[in-house]
């Protein structure tokens, strides 16, 4: 009988210089984060930019929020999908097509308004906070 090696041999200088540059990079990643937090995220910063700069610091220090927009983006391509995808079913069964498409909108569409609430309460209370601060 024959005895047949299949196995490859590995090449550890591929696999050491991605060992390397992975610890380099979370090195410089903390290193990074902690300068840039005490620097230029310190609270005494805060009404000293403008512009751009003005603009990521309230986006670093989450005063603005990026997920209502990216969810009410999401909801209008899965309002899409939902429409043009229930048109498989128009052929082979009517009711098929008809619950897909009012059904699978209506779900969608009242699993987002509870995303919407939420995220409105979240900005009454902050609102709230705000003026109470006052």
């Amino acid at each position: 009988m024959y005895y047949y090696d299949y196995t490859y041999p590995v090449n550890t200088n591929i696999s050491n210089s991605t060992l390397i540059w992975t610890i380099i990079s979370i090195v410089v990643a903390i290193i990074g984060g902690v300068s840039l937090y005490f620097s230029f995220l310190d609270k005494s910063n805060e009404n000293k930019y403008s512009g751009f700069t003005k603009k990521l610091y309230d986006f670093l220090n989450f005063k603005t929020l990026t997920i209502d927009s990216l969810m009410r983006m999401l909801y209008l391509i899965l309002t899409i999908a939902i429409t043009l995808l229930s048109f498989n079913f128009i052929k082979s069964a009517l009711w098929q097509f008809l619950l897909i498409l009012i059904g699978g909108n209506i779900i969608l569409r009242m699993g987002f308004e509870v995303y919407i609430l939420y995220f409105s309460i979240y900005k009454n209370i902050k609102e709230l906070n705000e003026k109470n601060k006052k």
